[in-house]
């Protein structure tokens, strides 16, 4: 199971979706550019520890990304999205994607994307944080698929 994280803006979202790869057995993609140094300090003191668990694995571009992505399903989590992650079945091979903070994930990799998933909320809020939803992604994969 693996959680890529598309030209992330904020280093800190970067740390929690760190530690929160860490905690779901997940390993972690970042593709460039950011908006930060990946060795940033705001990284490794919301990561803590868990960095050594789940160390983020870089890639220049999307088209990098892709060359490391094959057999592999791209899952994008979008609030565009008509279906849920609750209504999808994981597998253990897929990669949840995670937009930009400030712009979400461009045409090109709703394109790619073999499917579109959002995370139902309650009635009249727009979005989770990034690395919260990532993490709901994660903890429902997981749930789905186990830990074999």
């Amino acid at each position: 199971m693996r959680l890529a994280l598309y030209q992330p803006d904020i280093p800190q979202n970067v740390g929690a979706a760190i530690r929160a790869a860490a905690c779901f057995g997940a390993q972690i993609h970042v593709i460039e550019p950011c908006g930060f140094p990946l060795d940033s300090r705001e990284i490794r003191r919301v990561a803590m520890d868990y960095g050594a668990s789940a160390p983020p694995v870089a890639h220049q571009s999307w088209t990098a990304f892709l060359e490391t992505a094959a057999g592999a399903r791209l899952i994008l989590l979008t609030t565009a999205a008509e279906a849920t992650i609750w209504d999808f079945e994981f597998s253990p091979s897929d990669i949840v994607i995670m937009g930009r903070e400030s712009a979400g994930a461009p045409p090109e990799i709703h394109k790619a994307a073999q499917a579109r998933l959002r995370i139902p909320l309650a009635p009249g809020v727009r979005s989770l944080n990034v690395h919260v939803a990532a993490a709901v992604a994660l903890a429902e994969a997981r749930r789905q698929i186990g830990w074999g």
